[in-house]
């Protein structure tokens, strides 16, 4: 083997290892989506919210409004009880590879200091990452 091919040999490998060590991992990816999601939902983009449902987008538009109500009474109760919601952060997030199913653990931290851990089972479809 020549030193050029070597060298090309080399900088392939390097280049591989890069894009390897940039890609995010899909659970990593389904927190993020699912962080965004409670995010969104906090800040009364209830619609969005709700759109992040898997299969939302095969119920009548009627249901959906509903939902979207059912939200806001949801974000309305924690303001109520606990001050609203200060921070929303990722602890881990595991894949179940049998059945599809990402778990994503964030922790709620509501603005009277409780705080409340709960798991988004998270799901791919076409590419995008939708709760479960």
């Amino acid at each position: 083997m020549t030193f050029r091919m070597r060298k090309i040999l080399l900088c392939a490998a390097f280049g591989l290892l890069a894009m390897g060590c940039s890609d995010k991992e899909p659970r990593d990816m389904a927190a993020e989506a699912a962080k965004a999601y409670y995010d969104s939902l906090m800040a009364g983009g209830y619609g969005y919210f709700v759109d992040g449902v898997y299969r939302a987008d095969s119920i009548p538009s009627t249901y959906r409004d509903q939902l979207v109500v059912n939200a806001k009474m949801f974000v309305y109760g924690l303001k109520e009880e606990h001050n609203g919601v200060n921070n929303i952060r990722i602890l881990r997030s595991s894949t179940d590879s049998v059945r599809n199913v990402t778990s994503v653990f964030l922790m709620l931290c509501f603005g009277d200091s409780v705080n409340e851990e709960i798991v988004v089972p998270m799901v791919e479809k076409d590419g995008k990452w939708l709760m479960k």
